[in-house]
């Protein structure tokens, strides 16, 4: 829908209007409101207003007040006031970003429907970058991608939702207990701790705003039950201008939360040094993810990435999880709002939603929005980073991200680059993940952002320029396959095509806490299981006649690996989560009976061998630690394989006996 295409001729046309030429002609009565006309008054302003619509990108030209242009600035948001009345009677304003700016005039991207916008609209500049509220009361909430409490919304206008409705972030009624951490007189940096309220079982900290430039003095602070919006504390700075602080803070979305405290040493980004353990044996074991550190998890439609993804939400070792559905299905979104609330959490005992927040754009929701959302989950990330608590996001998808990305830079008219993606699309792409990290805050506290995005290549094609962007950044590619996911091999990772840059860089944390050999044997491991399948490929050609029985064992053994460690069942209480604890111990079991020197007399004797020792350890799998089939399966898996290693004994002395018993009568 392009209403003008030239907005450059609209202006025009709008100048040489009847009404236009009149007021400037300095007759009749727009005279007298003056502009310039010899009678010392100031000229009338001129409001910002639309100039072109195509879709949701909209043209604004700048309006002027007392003859001095409006400024228009590049992130700022502007509310576009439509003069059609909407169907149910409230005046609507439309949220809107600007993308770009060239000279009076400046593309916005709208966030919502634009429908009925017409030329001549007016636009009001709000003066600020999109931003977010940061305070108490954020955990456990459902936002849009703008930060729109979804449920307050659907109480107040329905199900469906009208056009051009905001919310506060926060619950403005809602009484925090505010707890005073330092006194009058007390000096301070940005992100310094002024107090804290109790945030469900989390201490959340009241610190200094975050841009703040230089030490600040706290010259009053107060103790007590107080709203979002009490003023709790005041602070003067070194130029002696004072400002009262409530629990809130307001943060620009595309700006990292640590930008400027890194530049004045306030904090310090740490090298990530310890694992993120997610309870998932493929992933802790062979492919781990830093506390702190960039993980990704492309594949194809079907092959398990949301499934996957809960896995990890529910069960890693992390204070905060947060959500960013993003353009994804409203079917799975739906199933994300409906069970975390009813998930139990393991670390405390209550909903896992008590530690969780949502932020949901589904691909129903206006494309715009979906690119914010990314963002927007992140800033709540590093806010909570900043109080020293490890925080994983987890994004779903950043392909739908990119395509956002994609359809509003054809819109502008750049330049394309692969498949249409803009030409910025790899450094957009590590800008997101690069905010992740560990940092030391100013009161000694360390806090991580850890950050898997989940990548949905067209076809399951990952040699894409989204999926190819996402591997030159990240630092653990968790790759799912169709082939596995069809077999029923959950979770579908192959472990062939993934890989963790992490497993060499935290050889010092499994040293300390598992065992000096741990990262030598985990390759080995895989070693085990790359020889495995070029044995699988050339049985697929020769079929199992056409491969030795030494090749024929390591194929069993490697077989063995994949089906009682690799996968895991998501449906059983035991195994779908699975402490290092009794990781560790699996895999040296595990690594014993793969690395013991087996010779069986054929095939078929091999085969059934494996068969039966896979049964009993799938079963161990199952067995809870207290249970009495924890013991007795693993005693079985240990008899099993000492059977076999005495049968093998016993045959080759039977052999032995032969060949002797054979040598005088052939003589």
């Amino acid at each position: 829908m392009l209403i003008v295409a030239d907005h450059r001729a609209a202006a025009a046309a709008v100048e040489q209007s009847p009404e236009t030429a009149h007021t400037t002609s300095g007759s009749g009565p727009a005279s007298g409101s003056g502009s310039g006309s010899g009678s010392g008054s100031h000229p009338a302003p001129v409001p910002t207003r639309v100039v072109a619509v195509q879709e949701s990108l909209v043209t604004i030209e700048g309006g002027s007040d007392e003859g001095v242009p409006l400024p228009l600035v590049k992130n700022e948001v502007v509310y576009i006031a439509p003069r059609r009345p909407s169907e149910s009677g409230i005046q609507e304003r439309l949220k809107a970003e600007v993308l770009r700016v060239r000279g009076r005039f400046a593309d916005v991207q709208v966030f919502e429907d634009t429908s009925g916008v017409s030329i001549g609209d007016p636009v009001v500049q709000s003066g600020d970058l999109l931003s977010v509220t940061l305070g108490p009361g954020l955990l456990g909430q459902v936002y849009d991608g703008l930060q729109n409490p979804l449920e307050s919304l659907a109480v107040r206008h329905g199900t469906f939702l009208p056009r051009g409705v905001e919310m506060p972030a926060l619950d403005q009624g809602k009484k925090w207990s505010f707890v005073p951490r330092v006194q009058a007189g007390a000096k301070l940096k940005a992100g310094g701790v002024l107090g804290t309220v109790q945030e469900g079982t989390f201490s959340h900290k009241i610190m200094v705003p975050f841009d703040q430039l230089g030490e600040v003095e706290v010259t009053w602070i107060r103790e007590g039950s107080v709203t979002v919006d009490t003023p709790v504390v005041r602070i003067r700075d070194q130029h002696g201008q004072e400002r009262s602080l409530d629990l809130t803070r307001r943060w620009p979305v595309r700006r990292p939360l640590t930008e400027r405290m890194l530049r004045s040493r306030a904090v310090e980004r740490l090298y990530p040094s310890e694992p993120m353990i997610t309870t998932i044996r493929l992933v802790d074991t062979f492919f781990p993810i830093a506390r702190g550190g960039t993980g990704c998890i492309p594949g194809p439609f079907g092959a398990g990435k949301t499934v996957l993804q809960h896995l990890i939400a529910k069960h890693s070792s992390v204070d905060i999880v947060i959500v960013v559905a993003c353009g994804e299905r409203a079917g799975e979104v739906v199933e994300t709002l409906t069970e975390f609330p009813g998930l139990t959490d393991p670390m405390t005992g209550g909903s896992l939603m008590d530690r969780t927040i949502i932020v949901c754009n589904t691909s129903s929701m206006p494309v715009a929005a979906r690119e914010a959302s990314i963002y927007t989950g992140i800033t709540l990330g590093e806010y909570y980073r900043q109080m020293g608590y490890q925080v994983l996001l987890l994004a779903d998808s950043t392909s739908r991200w990119a395509q956002a990305m994609r359809e509003t830079s054809g819109r502008l008219e750049e330049i394309p680059g692969e498949e249409a993606f803009p030409a910025y699309l790899d450094s957009s792409i590590r800008s997101v993940y690069e905010r992740a990290g560990v940092f030391r805050t100013g009161d000694g506290s360390h806090g991580s952002l850890t950050m898997i995005g989940t990548v949905s290549p067209a076809g399951g094609n990952f040699e894409e320029p989204v999926t190819q962007s996402t591997l030159s950044t990240v630092k653990t590619f968790l790759g799912l396959s169709y082939d596995r996911a069809y077999k029923r091999f959950y979770p579908a990772i192959d472990p062939l095509i993934s890989w963790s840059r992490y497993l060499d860089q935290l050889a010092a944390w499994y040293a300390e806490h598992i065992d000096p050999s741990w990262v030598a044997r985990v390759k080995r491991l895989q070693d085990l299981l790359r020889q495995g399948d070029r044995v699988q490929q050339m049985m697929q050609v020769t079929g199992e006649e056409g491969v030795s029985l030494s090749d024929y064992l390591i194929y069993q053994k490697a077989l063995f690996v994949d089906m009682v460690f690799l996968q895991q069942d998501a449906f059983d209480k035991v195994d779908a989560s699975v402490p290092i604890e009794r990781q560790q111990l699996t895999f040296e079991r595990v690594y014993e009976l793969v690395h013991r020197d087996y010779e069986f007399a054929n095939k078929e004797t091999a085969r059934e061998f494996f068969i039966k020792l896979t049964g009993l350890f799938k079963n161990f799998n199952y067995a809870a630690p207290e249970s009495p089939d924890y013991q007795r399966l693993l005693s079985e898996v240990a008899a099993l394989a000492d059977e076999a290693a005495i049968s093998i004994a016993s045959a080759e002395e039977d052999n032995d006996a032969h060949e002797a018993m054979s040598e005088p009568h052939a003589s």
